[in-house]
């Protein structure tokens, strides 16, 4: 794998471990199922290139980007608690409408922003490497977003938050507004991938309708991976094991298509990611499962 290889890997990475965050908030935090992902990623991209392009300063338009994608997740929870459709079903008929919300945003199937300016822009003047300089400017993103999450989670209001997807009706009987948190929850999940969504549109060069198809896939996939290895300990290592495990994730997709003797190519990119969580899930049920047997043994000796 080559230097520019492998930074492009570290970047793509490090912008997915936003998604891993905004899923982990969803599925573990809320115990939500939630696949509005994968549109509300395209919405973030969608949104800034559309306003980068029409003029507006690249910061205003990402965030921009991410209230349209805590706007999607709101939608998606009024579905759920205002009329009580599954969750599942309610997020993939968010996702399924945000296809063509996305298209009309951004007026054809995809934009360009090679020649506009970006996030990035204010920073090239530093003379750093623009390969280095999209790494670096990432990673301070990612981390200063991590930090805010973790933070956040041990708040009162994150408490209660966590207290919803653990146990709603205790958490109701004690006083927690569910809907609230939920709606809170869903918003600030969708509104980290949409920021996910428009770094990546800035920092590669184009926004596409079809970008966020299996988003949902990669950021589960990094969850579990991070999951897998640092287990559940405090607030701050659980979000910094979902980050670490999409840059792991990444550079084992990475690895399986630079590698000639396995003899992948870029079309069995959705084989791999299936292989890779599969693996991911399967790895933690075989060690429990021996841990089962062990404490057995020891039960039967004594």
């Amino acid at each position: 794998m080559s230097l520019f290889s492998f930074l492009g890997t570290l970047e793509i990475g490090l912008i997915f471990g936003l998604v891993a965050i905004g899923v982990y908030l969803t599925f573990r935090v809320l115990d939500f199922p939630d696949l509005t992902v994968d549109g509300s990623f395209t919405m973030g991209a969608a949104i800034a290139a559309a306003l980068i392009i029409a003029g507006l300063n690249p910061y205003v338009a990402t965030v921009c980007a991410v209230i349209g994608g805590a706007v999607a997740g709101m939608v998606t929870a009024w579905l759920n608690l205002r009329f009580n459709i599954l969750h599942l079903l309610a997020s993939i008929l968010t996702m399924t409408a945000l296809y063509t919300i996305n298209l009309r945003i951004m007026g054809k199937p995809n934009l360009a922003l090679i020649m506009e300016p970006t996030v990035l822009s204010p920073f090239e003047a530093l003379g750093i490497s623009s390969m280095y300089l999209k790494v670096i400017f990432v990673a301070v993103v990612v981390v200063l977003v991590g930090m805010a999450i973790a933070y956040f989670l041990n708040t009162q209001y994150g408490m209660g938050m966590r207290a919803t997807g653990a146990n709603a009706r205790m958490a109701q009987a004690n006083g927690i507004r569910i809907k609230q948190k939920i709606y809170a929850g869903l918003a600030l999940s969708n509104g980290l991938v949409a920021l996910a969504g428009a770094l990546f549109a800035q920092t590669n060069g184009f926004a596409d309708s079809t970008m966020g198809i299996g988003t949902i896939v990669v950021g589960l996939a990094a969850v579990i991976v991070g999951e897998s290895l640092f287990g559940s300990r405090s607030m701050l290592v659980i979000i910094f094991s979902c980050i670490i495990g999409s840059l792991l994730y990444r550079l084992a997709v990475s690895v399986a298509l630079n590698a000639d003797f396995i003899g992948f190519t870029t079309s069995d990119l959705n084989l791999i990611t299936a292989l890779l969580v599969a693996l991911a899930l399967i790895v933690p049920h075989i060690r429990r499962e021996q841990k089962a047997r062990k404490a057995a043994a020891v039960g039967g000796e004594a």
